[in-house]
Parts: structure tokens; C-alpha cells; sequence
């Protein structure tokens, strides 16, 4: 059984949207008091505040404010298990101090479990959501694999509110017998990545125009927003109407690029997965990659390239391929990037030709090979080749590679994080099927 995620759209009466926002609020309210106890503790007193101490405090924080009574035990917990989670991210340097959240920063909050709601629906499509001491909320979408409910998570998005239910089930997926490698591009052509994947099959997919066109929106109305009055809270400003207008524009413009950037990583990543159950990939850094440049005066080209990096959704196509093989069957393999210079070896004899981001075509330096090809599509026939050939372990196959889907249970496996075993790498020897002479 594996855990997948689907968000539907869910419409509360106006009284019950009221009682929603309300609960948000209450719910931001305990994460910042619950930030504030770990933090005061430990700068006066020297004691470390860990979850389980918290939790045992709630019994007598709703003597104290009883309107929490009717959020439900187990939703304040999961509120609480953020607030700890935050700070094991701080401890383990993957984030900054956790800090307080304003009340419209603050998305929404959890159902751990399955108390607390009830979800009624017809195989996942539509159907309707049911909240203790909230009632019944009538909700649409469509889930491609529905299983048994096990948690709820009830966020809003621009005044929308929606409902993402994590269920148990055993997703199916048809797979080829294939097998790809592949590479994403990373260099800059006039502000943007010349294809934004590049398969070992020579075939290069690019970003569709639509998303730029979206893109362009977003840039003329950021514009428009600029020329208006923003708020300032240490100036006591407030925002103007209009600067509420337009801010309001281009959130909706951000919006429809992100959700068309996901639709087309989704198909995009299916048809590849539909062919192959091997897929080669690199390991990539984004948030090394897209680091804001310290000194010198290209800052403006870095970000424009940050830009574009990050408009492709590079961090998003791993997690796809990832999740998307495990339910056919497949498996997604990663190559280390530093080790294996997939850039600048080749993949006929397995040399080195090293290379400048402007250098496009990959010309082998060994004069026996000679080997001409693409930069790109040479890259991913490297990473293809490493995956069949230098052996790296793949994975148990028993589907435990899905991607977290945030749930309380799989959050706290998340602490066992899977590697990907880069076994041979330290002694690449050029594989005998594929040495010249």
C-alpha cells in the first residue's frame, strides 16, 4: 500500500468559510505561542522544550482557552508536531530559526487522522467532506487512484478554499520496456534554458510557450504593482486600492503559471515514464544553482538566470519520475553529477573533454574516438550508460521511493531519508562494451 496526495476544491457556506478562517487564525495563533515557549525557555531558563512536553500542556491550555475545545485534539497536535518538525529542520541546517507566522501567511491546518472528518465520495470523484463542528462541505476534483482516507489537510489559496486528503491505496501505472537518460539544461539563451530536457534518445523537450507568455504577464503586471502604494508595517503604511488591485492581479497571473507548469511537468514526465521503466537522471543542487550572485556586477544576469532555472520547475521532474516509475514497476536512478561529469565525458570511450557552459557540441579529445555529438544528449547517453553499465543499486522496487506526501506518519519517516547509493563512482572504468579499440 502506498500513500498519495489529492487536493479537491471545496465550497463552505459563508458561515462556515467564517468559522474556517477563525479556526486558521486560532491555529497560527497556537504555532507562534508554541514558538515562543521553546524559545523562551531556552534563552531564560536553559531548558529545552521538545513536541511531547507541549502536547502533555494541552489539556490545560484549553482549560485556559476553551474555544480551542472545538479544533479537535489531534488537528492541535499536528500544529504543534510543525512547530517541532521547524526546528528539527534548523538543527539539521536544511533551514533558517523558525520565526512567527502572521495570521495571512498562515495557510491552514491538519487532521493527523482519521477523527475528526469524514470524507464521502464515488471513487474519488467529487463528492462531499464532512467536519466535526463544522458539517458538511460540498467538494469536486478527481483522484486517479482513491484507497482508504487516512489524513486531511484544509488550506486556503486567494479566498479558496480546498481540502488535500492523503489515502492508502495501490496506484497503478503502465511502463515500457525501455530505458532513457536524461539531462536539464542550465544554460542561459537570452534570459531563459535553450530546452529545458534533453533525452539520450536525442529528443529535447522545451518549455512551452504558454508558460512564457504567462510568464510575460506576470512581468507587466509586477510593473503596474510597483508603481502603486504597498504597505510598509515599520512605517505604518497602508496599502492603497488600487496597490490592493494590482497586487491581486498578479497573484492570479502567478497562479495560472503554476498550474500550468505543473500540468505540463506531469504530462511530460507520464509520457516518458509510459515508454520506460529505466530513467537516468543527474543530481542537481537548484538551491546552490539559483543562489543569489554575492559580488560583481552580473547580479542582474544570475537573477535572470535564477529565473528561468527555477520557471522550468527542476526540483519538480525527480519527484515525478520518482513516484510515477515506483507504480509501474520502473525505477529512477540519479547519477552524481561532481563524480561523474556527465558534461564533460564522453560516451563512446569514457574520456574526459572538459568543457565551458557556451561550448554546445561535445567533440571527444581522444583521438581514437572522435566522437561528435550534442553536449546535452551526449550527457544523458553518459548518464544512461553509468545507470545499465557501472551499476548503481537500485532500489527495492517495493514501492517505498513514493514521494512524501505529508502526512503525520510519513513525515516522520522523512527522517529516514533514502540515498541514492553512488557505489563504483570512486573507480570509473570505462565498461568494456563501450571502449574503443
Amino acid at each position: 500500500m502506498l500513500t498519495r496526495r489529492i487536493t479537491y476544491r471545496i465550497y463552505p457556506s459563508a458561515t462556515q468559510a467564517a468559522k474556517l478562517y477563525l479556526w486558521k487564525r486560532m491555529h497560527c495563533n497556537l504555532y507562534n505561542a508554541a514558538l515562543a515557549n521553546r524559545i523562551t525557555q531556552y534563552k531564560k531558563f536553559g531548558k529545552s522544550v521538545n513536541y511531547f512536553k507541549q502536547q502533555n500542556s494541552l489539556p490545560a491550555f484549553k482549560t485556559v482557552w476553551p474555544e480551542y475545545v472545538e479544533l479537535g485534539s489531534q488537528a492541535l497536535q499536528a500544529t504543534l508536531k510543525r512547530v517541532d518538525f521547524a526546528f528539527e529542520r534548523f538543527f539539521k541546517g536544511l533551514g533558517g530559526c523558525p520565526r512567527f507566522k502572521a495570521s495571512r501567511r498562515y495557510s491552514g491546518f491538519t487532521y493527523p487522522a482519521s477523527v475528526g472528518w469524514k470524507c464521502v465520495t464515488d471513487a474519488g470523484l467529487n463528492g462531499h467532506l464532512t467536519i466535526s463542528n463544522l458539517g458538511k462541505i460540498q467538494m469536486r476534483g478527481q483522484a486517479r487512484t482513491w484507497g482508504d482516507p487516512t489524513t486531511l489537510t484544509v488550506f486556503v489559496r486567494a479566498g479558496k478554499w480546498f481540502a488535500s486528503i492523503t489515502v492508502k491505496c495501490n496506484p497503478t501505472r503502465a511502463t515500457g520496456e525501455g530505458a532513457v537518460g536524461g539531462v536539464r539544461d542550465r544554460t542561459p539563451i537570452d534570459l531563459g534554458c535553450k530546452e529545458a530536457v534533453t533525452l539520450s534518445t536525442g529528443e529535447q523537450i522545451s518549455k512551452p510557450d504558454f508558460i512564457k507568455a504567462g510568464e510575460l504577464k506576470v512581468k507587466v503586471a509586477s510593473r503596474q504593482l510597483r508603481r502603486k502604494r504597498v504597505p510598509n508595517r515599520n512605517k505604518k503604511i497602508k496599502a492603497s486600492r488600487k496597490g490592493k488591485k494590482a497586487r491581486a492581479i498578479v497573484s492570479r497571473h502567478q497562479r495560472k503559471v503554476t498550474r500550468q507548469r505543473d500540468n505540463w511537468l506531469h504530462q511530460t514526465t507520464s509520457n516518458i515514464v509510459s515508454s520506460n521503466s529505466l530513467v537516468a537522471g543527474e543530481q542537481l543542487n537548484v538551491k546552490g544553482m539559483t543562489a543569489r550572485a554575492k559580488k560583481g556586477k552580473r547580479k542582474k544576469q544570475k537573477a535572470g538566470l535564477n529565473r528561468s532555472i527555477l520557471s522550468v520547475g527542476f526540483a519538480k521532474i525527480s519527484k515525478m519520475f520518482e513516484y510515477k516509475l515506483a507504480e509501474g514497476g520502473g525505477f529512477y536512478v540519479e547519477s552524481s553529477t561532481r563524480q561523474l561529469k556527465p558534461y564533460q565525458r564522453c560516451a563512446k570511450c569514457w574520456e574526459l573533454t572538459p568543457k565551458t557552459l557556451k561550448d554546445r557540441v561535445h567533440v571527444c579529445s581522444n583521438s581514437k574516438c572522435g566522437h561528435v555529438e550534442d553536449r546535452d544528449i551526449n550527457a544523458a547517453q553518459v548518464n544512461l550508460i553509468w545507470a545499465q553499465g557501472l551499476g548503481t543499486s537500485l532500489l527495492d522496487g517495493d514501492g517505498s521511493s513514493s514521494t512524501a506526501c505529508g502526512s503525520m506518519k510519513q513525515l516522520a519517516q522523512m527522517k529516514r531519508q533514502k540515498s541514492q547509493a553512488v557505489e563504483g563512482l570512486g573507480d570509473l572504468e570505462t565498461p568494456s562494451l563501450y571502449r574503443v579499440g
